[in-house]
């Protein structure tokens, strides 16, 4: 099945609220539907969402790398010679998001040319995960208003903290309102996005010990290399790489460096076929790994969760597989529910992926 034609079309939602963070703030979801068209009229499709702040990447550049670069090369290869497309792929430097909204249409399109779902290709460990909801920058009551509501609607009881504020002592109060109003029915954990000083961040751990917090995320930045490897060093809860592991390669940096003991894996930045190194790695080093969530719309939480469900690692743990519910709508024919706290694969071939022609028409922002 070869690939006849890419295109990249950039889309934007409006949030229904501003979501705010230590390394920025998103008002509206500004991101790029990936179509990579086969012979016989099958096609595959991907989210891929720019992080400006995080990755360099914007709209408009992902569009022009896909199409201007990316599709020159490799059009015209079968949608199975994956290593061949990723050597073509890797001639060009960063641009994660793109790369990896690439590599998960071509997986779209041989699961449909196979008649099986991806997860299935992948691994097939299970059909469902558990949602863990990421919640911004808010006050103490805002933030365990949204909490209670998260957890009586859809039954998500594990909960991301976005901290990283100065003072740290904001953030602390946040955590410590969630677990005296939730209690011990809810998972809490926090991410930084590289906000705090190693110090802050170590006061700032020290101050919530008894808060029994699964982990910590990206607290301080890992280009700090002392700083970071001191401060994993005297964290008594596993300390996730995040930002700082955009491909393999730093996966082995940081964990060899000391500057993490546990790795998000975001199926946004390295698709499929990379995400699945990087889990394999962890697997063979026995290092922990979830499932995170780049402010994915559906379309892209759809690739999140087939991929988590494929695995027992991943599956395992609550994946953030909720924050399209922050957008005002979306692109799937047939919108994502949560459901007791779960999220279900769906038994259709490639990524399950369909996407309203009427929608995307309205949102879309090339026309």
């Amino acid at each position: 099945m070869k690939i006849t034609k890419i295109e990249a079309i950039p889309f934007a939602i409006p949030y229904t609220h501003p979501l705010k963070f230590a390394s920025g703030e998103a008002h509206v979801a500004e991101h790029v539907l990936v179509r990579i068209h086969g012979e016989d009229g099958i096609v595959g499709h991907a989210e891929a969402p720019p992080r400006p702040y995080t990755y360099g990447e914007t709209q408009a550049g992902i569009k022009a790398v896909i199409e201007t670069i990316f599709a020159p090369q490799i059009v015209g290869l079968d949608v199975f010679d994956r290593e061949k497309i990723h050597a073509r792929l890797n001639r060009t430097v960063g641009n994660p998001c793109a790369k990896g909204a690439v590599d998960i249409a071509v997986w779209d399109i041989v699961g449909k040319v196979l008649g099986r779902p991806v997860t299935t290709l992948l691994g097939g460990y299970t059909d469902r995960m558990r949602v863990s909801h990421m919640v911004g920058f808010d006050d103490p009551a805002r933030t365990v208003e949204i909490a209670q509501r998260f957890k009586e609607t859809y039954g998500i009881t594990t909960f991301k903290i976005k901290v990283g504020r100065r003072p740290y002592t904001l953030d602390v109060d946040v955590c410590r309102a969630l677990r005296a109003h939730l209690g011990d029915t809810v998972d809490l954990y926090i991410d930084g996005n590289r906000g705090w000083t190693a110090a802050e961040a170590a006061r700032a751990l020290k101050a919530m010990e008894d808060l029994d917090l699964l982990m910590a995320e990206e607290l301080n930045p890992a280009d700090d290399v002392l700083g970071r490897r001191w401060l994993v060093g005297r964290a008594r809860i596993p300390f996730y790489a995040d930002e700082s592991v955009s491909r393999p390669a730093e996966v082995v940096r940081e964990l060899l460096d000391g500057g993490a003991t546990a790795i998000s894996i975001k199926t946004a930045r390295t698709g499929f076929t990379y995400s699945q190194r990087v889990h394999f790695l962890c697997e063979s080093l026995g290092i922990e790994n979830y499932i995170g969530n780049q402010i994915d719309g559906q379309v892209g939480t759809m690739a999140s969760l087939v991929f988590g469900a494929a695995y027992k690692g991943t599956a395992e743990r609550a994946g953030e597989l909720s924050n399209f519910l922050d957008m005002s709508d979306d692109l799937l024919a047939e919108p994502l529910r949560i459901e007791r706290g779960e999220l279900t694969v769906r038994d259709l071939p490639g990524t399950g992926v369909v996407i309203d022609e009427d929608k995307l028409s309205r949102y879309r922002c090339d026309t």
